[in-house]
């Protein structure tokens, strides 16, 4: 399975589940700059949520939550301010990861707060 074919199942999957918990979706893949993309950005209840969905076929080389580096988390974080300066209105906001392993079945981990 190609890698864009395995990140759209992830993020397909994310959504499900942030759904399923209550979350309102604002927007998917969101586009900042050629660096900054938030793959999901939500309300859980009154709260912004940028959320990075790394998905991984299989856990053999790694949790995928692994692959979110400092340089990325620095990226999302400049694009939630972007956000914030076009959206006032939310006051408080945090930055989440959703981890998916696919096989043998899916397995949803989701972080919260993230901090790097």
């Amino acid at each position: 399975m190609s890698n864009n074919v395995t990140g759209k199942r992830g993020e397909a999957a994310a959504l499900g589940y942030l759904k399923e918990q209550g979350y309102k979706i604002l927007e998917t893949n969101k586009h900042f700059s050629r660096f900054c993309e938030a793959d999901i950005i939500a309300l859980d209840r009154k709260t912004l949520v940028f959320i990075e969905v790394k998905t991984r076929s299989t856990d053999k080389l790694g949790s995928p939550e692994e692959a979110v580096t400092k340089s990325k988390y620095k990226n999302i974080r400049n694009g939630l301010f972007l956000y914030l300066q076009e959206h006032p209105e939310y006051k408080k906001y945090r930055i989440d990861v959703i981890s998916i392993v696919l096989n043998p079945e899916i397995k949803i981990k989701h972080l919260k707060n993230v901090f790097l």
